[in-house]
């Protein structure tokens, strides 16, 4: 059974994370999706609130696996027990710093396989930043939150007063 990571922050889970997973399911047997814990960002939403919706994003497909995971993502790489790691991309800036991150985290994990998922044309301005600036400046979240968990987003952001 081929299995990959998707790790991210996903504050909150936007279309564009969901277009990579979709993608993943075409390729792997399993894709886990690693909410991991950054402290040198400060989310808008708790990891078990990002795991909750991308739990209900994925609701219907058992080939999707959703956890909170504090450390490297080596580290949660290994604890899988699978040497592939996807990260989206969508423009050449995400490219090198992708680039820069995998050759960093190659030296940790040598066996490591990074794949790149290139956005699609209609996802390469999708970002959490933008959904988080939709929110910030009252603006409509289009498409950019997947319709799925579109009103759990919205609900979690009035329960803080957002």
């Amino acid at each position: 059974m081929k299995k990959c990571v998707f790790a991210g922050t996903f504050d909150p889970p936007t279309s564009g994370h969901k277009a990579v997973v979709e993608k993943c399911l075409k390729i792997f047997d399993e894709v886990v999706v690693a909410v991991m814990v950054n402290t040198s960002k400060k989310p808008l939403l708790s990891e078990s609130q990002r795991k909750a919706l991308l739990e209900k994003l994925f609701a219907d497909n058992k080939s999707v696996k959703v956890m909170i995971f504090e450390g490297a993502a080596v580290d949660v790489l290994r604890a899988e027990n699978t040497v592939f790691y996807v990260r989206g991309v969508r423009n050449g800036m995400d490219y090198e710093y992708e680039t820069a991150d995998y050759l960093a985290s190659k030296k940790l994990m040598p066996e490591l396989v990074e794949l790149y998922i290139p956005a699609d044309q209609d996802k390469i301005q999708v970002s959490s930043t933008l959904v988080k600036n939709s929110v910030k400046f009252k603006k409509d979240l289009f498409d950019y939150v997947p319709a799925e968990i579109k009103d759990d987003f919205l609900e979690m952001l009035e329960d803080k007063n957002v």
